[in-house]
């Protein structure tokens, strides 16, 4: 089992709430009792190994916000509902609980991230932290202060593992 709920060092300080650590397990658990999960990939999932992942991961039934180029390795998968939509118009838009969505069905209650750079997301996910009521979830290789909960700082072979078991567990 890879224990990714270690390794949780801050460089930089993002006020008195951080992140939590948290194993694959729990992830896949959270998935499954969320009524409209989300799952928003970056640019950086494009590389081979992480884009099969995070391809299984979305042929779970888990509807894909693409950022970034990220649209690029969803768009011919059979099984993904992928849409395009830039992060920062996206964190907006989860902000506001009248929104309908990318699908128009209503608003999100969780979102998984995957694939972004560090200073980017958290940026994102501060506005998400201070202005919205969502559970944020990152299951990159890198620990992300502003999210709800994340995975720490692992190696890239680690990183895999631990994806490999959240999908075993989806």
């Amino acid at each position: 089992m890879a224990d990714v709920s270690k390794n949780l060092k801050v460089y930089t300080t993002y006020g008195p709430k951080s992140a939590r650590g948290t194993k694959p397990a729990i992830v896949a658990k959270m998935i499954e009792k969320a009524k409209r999960p989300l799952f928003v990939v970056g640019s950086e999932v494009l590389e081979e190994k992480l884009l099969a992942r995070a391809q299984a991961i979305a042929k779970k039934g888990i509807p894909v916000a693409a950022t970034g180029h990220s649209i690029k390795g969803f768009i011919d998968e059979e099984g993904v509902d992928a849409k395009y939509i830039n992060i920062h118009f996206l964190g907006s838009f989860l902000c506001d609980p009248k929104w309908a969505g990318l699908d128009d069905n209503g608003c999100y209650d969780l979102i998984i991230l995957l694939g972004h750079k560090k200073y980017y997301i958290n940026q994102v996910l501060s506005g998400l932290k201070n202005f919205s009521d969502l559970k944020t979830i990152n299951i990159g290789k890198h620990y992300t202060q502003n999210a709800t909960l994340s995975f720490g700082n692992v190696t890239p072979e680690v990183h895999l593992e631990a994806l490999d078991e959240l999908i075993d567990n989806l």
